[in-house]
């Protein structure tokens, strides 16, 4: 046996149905799909969770659970390389990154994630601290002082 004398078994295909096709198919004018109406027409029929008007069944069932999403605390994030506009032995503040425009908006807190380079020693006082941001910080001889 090899690949090319392989066949399906007997009844494992099918041939397309060929509607409107006149003769023979037994499918021939309107194909099926009756006269008339939304089903007869080109690109007619329903979305598939339509219920003909009925409330449908995502809106019969109650919303059911619980999410978190509420509650989720959203903190303003800068890198270390927004940082490097600050001279040395500055003490960074949101308060001071807000008023330098560096920060757009506060939220629930600012975030210090380590992307970037630093090469100034910088006390950062901030609300949450990435754990390679706060290793660059305090390589460097600043603190990493959470608020």
């Amino acid at each position: 046996m090899k690949l090319h004398t392989m066949s399906p078994t007997m009844g494992a295909t099918h041939s397309k149905k060929r509607v409107g096709r006149g003769v023979g198919s037994g499918k021939g004018k309107t194909s099926g799909a009756g006269e008339k109406g939304q089903n007869a027409r080109s690109g007619g029929g329903v979305r598939p969770w339509f219920e003909g008007g009925q409330t449908p069944l995502y809106r019969r069932l109650g919303k059911r659970g619980f999410s978190n999403a509420m509650f989720k605390r959203e903190y303003a994030i800068i890198n270390l390389s927004d940082l490097e506009k600050f001279e040395d032995n500055a003490v960074v503040t949101p308060e001071l990154l807000k008023e330098m425009n560096i920060l757009k908006k506060q939220l629930a807190g600012v975030k210090v994630l380590g992307q970037g380079t630093l090469t100034k020693k910088l006390t950062v006082k901030a609300h949450k601290f990435s754990k390679t941001a706060q290793e660059k910080i305090e390589k460097l001889g600043g603190k990493a002082e959470v608020i």
